[in-house]
């Protein structure tokens, strides 16, 4: 009996073989993974393309193989076929991209960090994002298994359709975010179309669990933050909240204390520039009056005037743990800033606190003064520009200076503290002070005599940058003499273009009456009651 012997050929592979292996291969170069997040992800177009190159020169190279081993039956053939697929693949991911259209490139620069946690797509130039940039920009959203916490769409302009392709993803990771920022995210969008993509992204993002919400910038007006009604009111534990120039009105504040659920755990609260009024601030201050753990407050530029900042004075009393406190641009008036001066015995940690164009004149600004000199230790930064202060409250002023060793930024700017209070103010400074950075004192109707002890008290403080002596009444002797104080450092001497030495407040003869000679020294005998502590 004769036997026939069955011969097995592996090579070749079919035609049908060879199109799914460049079909996996296309595949796995478009999958996210632990290496795409390092080098970058392929475009599915760019991806097939280096499939079918891969493939080509993987068969080109186990066929020459196989016609030396003619009588074999393949099977090295076929793993030389494999291995150099796997290695030609592993080239081109650790290439990464490289065949972007000029499209997909400009979209995609508006990426500025993405490293597995944070997706911040803030980038330079501002975008409309349309459906198909959302789905490029947000494709890394949608990797499986991402740790991504932190979203930043801001400098963006998102329409209804983008919103729409943005609401799945955010949907399916809004329980792993702890930071959104959402601030000018709707840019030139019509009122009605910014409604909707807000409204989209809020019910996108109900029920997570932030610790961070910024919706800045988007001109929300009360029908804005109702429009994010849904993610507000879902929020127990945030601790950091931006509301700025929002528009936000009387009733938007309103809206916004009444729809967070808690503010108990809130360390940031920012209302900059918006035209909240008295009734927004009290509505505000509500919300302070609940938030025990304050540490940074901010509501400068909100139109509100002295019955808000009463209110807002008083809640601030309960915030034991405020670090930094920014009223700047309202019309609060002296009462408020009594009452201001009432709180400020809490603020133990107080570092920052901006109170300038307040209308505190002298009384207010005595009040606080005396208070501060009690409170904030370790305070760096005091500003009180713009409060229409005179020689009288420089007494005061200068005992809570004298006190700050730990100031690096003072600002009294734009007052009206004469040569008298600029000589209170440089005493204060001259001991100590070692941290001193900036010192503003412009505007103030400064001659020659305030100017001059001002600069010596100043210029060889280690730290120094900036001595701002502009817009005052210096005389031209006087400019000369500051100048050779700060001979050896003429880049912290701030301009003085705006000096006029013809000042009309008082004039030459007058100046040299009451801080000349022996009435200078007349200054100096009542400096000497100021109590310095370092």
């Amino acid at each position: 009996m004769e036997f026939s012997t069955l011969s097995v050929k592996l090579w070749p592979p079919s035609q049908n073989t060879r199109l799914k292996l460049v079909e996996r291969m296309t595949k796995n170069l478009v999958t996210p993974s632990i290496w795409s997040r390092k080098y970058g992800l392929l475009s599915q177009k760019e991806a097939e393309d280096d499939a079918k190159r891969i493939e080509t020169a993987a068969f080109a190279a186990a066929n020459q193989h196989f016609g030396k081993e003619p009588d074999g039956d393949g099977s090295s053939a076929v793993q030389l076929y494999a291995k150099e697929s796997s290695r030609l693949m592993i080239e081109v991911i650790k290439r990464g991209p490289i065949a972007k259209s000029d499209e997909e490139l400009s979209i995609l620069d508006k990426i500025k960090e993405c490293d597995g946690t944070t997706l911040d797509i803030s980038g330079e130039p501002r975008k409309i994002i349309n459906a198909d940039d959302a789905e490029k920009l947000l494709k890394f959203l949608k990797e499986p298994g991402n740790k991504y916490t932190k979203i930043c769409f801001s400098n963006t302009s998102f329409g209804h359709e983008a919103a729409l392709v943005a609401q799945p993803i955010l949907s399916s990771i809004k329980g792993q975010l702890s930071e959104v920022d959402l601030s000018d995210f709707v840019a030139g969008r019509n009122e009605e179309e910014a409604l909707e993509v807000m409204n989209i992204f809020s019910l996108a993002l109900e029920g997570s669990d932030l610790r961070y919400l910024n919706l800045s910038n988007n001109a929300l007006g009360e029908k804005g933050i109702n429009a994010f009604g849904a993610l507000l009111k879902s929020q127990y534990n945030l601790e950091e909240l931006y509301l700025i120039n929002d528009g936000i009105s009387e009733e938007a504040a309103m809206a916004v204390s009444d729809l967070i659920p808690s503010t108990d755990k809130l360390r940031v609260l920012q209302f900059h520039n918006n035209m909240t009024g008295d009734e927004g601030a009290v509505a505000i201050s509500k919300m302070v009056n609940n938030s025990p753990l304050l540490e940074d407050f901010r509501c400068s530029s909100t139109r509100v005037e002295s019955e808000g900042g009463i209110a807002l004075a008083k809640a601030l009393g309960k915030c034991n743990h405020l670090k930094k406190l920014d009223l700047r641009d309202n019309m609060f008036g002296v009462d408020a800033g009594l009452a201001l001066s009432k709180a400020v015995s809490a603020f133990n940690g107080l570092t920052e606190i901006f109170l300038s164009y307040l209308n505190f004149e002298d009384e207010g600004s005595i009040a606080l003064a005396n208070a501060l000199k009690e409170s904030a230790p370790s305070l760096e930064v005091l500003d009180l520009a713009g409060n229409e202060i005179t020689a009288k409250a420089a007494p005061a002023l200068a005992s809570c200076i004298a006190s700050k060793q730990f100031l690096a930024k003072l600002n009294l700017s734009e007052n009206e503290l004469k040569d008298e209070g600029a000589i209170f103010i440089a005493k204060a400074l001259e001991e100590g002070h070692d941290r001193l950075c900036e010192v503003d004192l412009s505007t103030n109707l400064i001659r020659r005599a305030g100017a001059r002890r001002l600069a010596q008290a100043v210029v060889n403080k280690p730290g120094l940058k900036l001595l701002n002596i502009d817009a005052n009444y210096i005389s031209d002797e006087g400019i000369d003499e500051v100048k050779d104080v700060f001979k050896n450092f003429p880049n912290v001497l701030g301009s003085l273009e705006d000096n006029d030495p013809e000042g009309k407040d008082y004039d030459e003869e007058e100046e040299e009456e009451e801080v000349g000679g022996e009435d200078e020294d007349e200054l100096e005998s009542k400096l000497k009651g100021l109590e310095i502590k370092h």
